[in-house]
């Protein structure tokens, strides 16, 4: 249970005081699927299901009896930590750096507005690019912190979960595909589409989907831009597959429109990334301890109405 999160534990505690997702999702003002996913990390860690569920019904399993009396122990003491460096806090001052993938720019420039608004004193400088550029930056030793969902394997790095990250096949308003209902993988073969770079993660999370489902597709265009991208579909250039937090505001305008595809939303996670050799700054930790803190509720929040589970 070493890579066990202490919101895993919060997100345990509070299904298995309600035996219900959907009230734990309601109370901690996150979505049911967000649940779903914090719960199942941790029945990996243990090795072992922590609940029964029985159609609706969810009962805690043995194990998840005696794991909760612990996880309670450790959520109280982490209040008590908490409550000792609130001080300290509020009083921090200095530079920190935040490298993140492109796609992330989308929710963190509002993040990062918010923590500046509570830390007035610390010096905040951004740096973007796709997944492969990032990884450099943390090598390099350019950046603080890492937003990115899959982390670098060729480091060693302290990657934590903050927020769930759903993937989507998109298609302009007025595609014949947008009024099927439970598209399969097999009814994207015809289709081109339009692809972001090699090194990116959003491209890494198509490749695996299709190759999962054995299917080469059909790529009619590479752009180096979610902006470019996004464009090229609402054109009716061909399809794209995107990070649904990059296209809310063409949702909201009727300028987009997901399909309904089987297997669908793909379900990543966002990571808050550092290399095992930084020592972070006291401004840096701040951040740190405000995103794992706050990103699932704030992406809930801006996204989850766009949210359609199948």
């Amino acid at each position: 249970m070493k890579n066990a999160t202490f919101r895993q534990l919060r997100v345990f505690n509070e299904v298995a005081r309600q035996l219900s997702f959907v009230r734990a999702a309601e109370n901690l003002h996150l979505t049911p699927p967000a649940v779903t996913m914090q719960i199942k990390e941790l029945e990996s860690q243990v090795g072992m299901p922590l609940f029964d569920r029985s159609g609706k019904k969810v009962s805690l399993t043995t194990t998840g009896e005696y794991m909760v009396v612990y996880a309670r122990k450790i959520l109280a003491l982490l209040k008590d930590a908490e409550d000792a460096s609130a001080r300290l806090q509020r009083a921090e001052i200095g530079v920190l750096t935040v490298g993140m993938v492109s796609t992330a720019e989308y929710f963190m420039m509002r993040m990062l507005s918010d923590f500046r608004a509570r830390h007035a004193g610390v010096d905040i400088r951004v740096c973007t690019g796709n997944r492969e550029q990032l990884v450099k930056m943390l090598q390099n030793n350019e950046v603080d912190i890492a937003v990115m969902g899959q982390p670098p394997t060729e480091l060693q790095t302290r990657a934590e979960p903050f927020a769930a990250h759903p993937l989507v096949f998109v298609a302009a308003s007025d595609h014949p595909l947008v009024e099927r209902q439970q598209l399969s993988a097999d009814d994207l073969r015809p289709h081109e589409f339009i692809v972001r770079e090699q090194g990116s993660g959003t491209r890494l999370a198509m490749q695996k989907f299709f190759t999962d489902h054995r299917i080469e597709p059909r790529l009619q265009m590479q752009v180096n831009s979610n902006e470019t991208l996004k464009q090229a579909v609402m054109a009716g250039l061909g399809l794209g597959f995107v990070s649904l937090h990059t296209i809310g505001s063409e949702l909201d305008h009727g300028q987009i429109a997901i399909l309904d595809v089987q297997a669908t939303p793909v379900f990543r996670v966002w990571n808050m990334v550092h290399t095992l050799s930084k020592v972070l700054s006291p401004a840096a930790e701040a951040f740190r301890y405000e995103i794992l803190e706050n990103g699932e509720q704030f992406m809930a929040t801006k996204f989850g109405h766009h949210l359609v589970m199948p």
